[in-house]
């Protein structure tokens, strides 16, 4: 065998052993499955894709909880609380500080989000409320469809 052909052989061999990743990346993604269980509660959800909402956990744990932290949800990162002033209505922000990449937590007593890296405080629609951070968090739309909680990117 020759140079030539080895080479030949080397990228075959190459483009063989990497068929089983081109596929398996061509596959769809089992968090997007209608069948797919929320990391947070164990408990399977269905996704509301047709309006463009996705859920991201179940009443259930919400009103357990009094919120639901989904760092794998569809839409990305995502912290619900019901609203302070309106307790039929929900709150969804992405838990990420803009400060330092910190993970907000919901402090229910004081109505707000606190960074626990920094001291930055948000209101619950994810203004800033006290720095170092200067930015607002990400905001989503949220609401309840039968005993999931769906959440949708503004």
């Amino acid at each position: 065998m020759n140079r030539r052909e080895f080479l030949g052989w080397v990228g075959v061999g190459a483009v063989a052993s990497s068929l089983p990743v081109a596929i398996a990346t061509c596959l769809p993604d089992s968090h997007n499955s209608a069948n797919a269980e929320t990391p947070a509660t164990n408990q399977p959800v269905t996704i509301a894709q047709s309006s463009g909402f996705q859920s991201v956990g179940t009443v259930a744990a919400l009103d357990k909880d009094g919120q639901i932290i989904n760092k794998k949800s569809p839409v990305g990162s995502v912290l619900v609380i019901r609203n302070p002033s309106d307790s039929n209505s929900l709150i969804a922000v992405n838990p990420t500080c803009t400060h330092n990449n910190c993970t907000v937590k919901w402090k229910k007593d004081e109505k707000l989000f606190d960074c626990p890296c920094h001291d930055s405080e948000f209101a619950p629609d994810g203004k800033v409320l006290k720095g170092p951070a200067k930015k607002p968090l990400a905001t989503y739309q949220a609401k309840i469809e039968g005993n999931s909680v769906v959440v949708k990117a503004i």
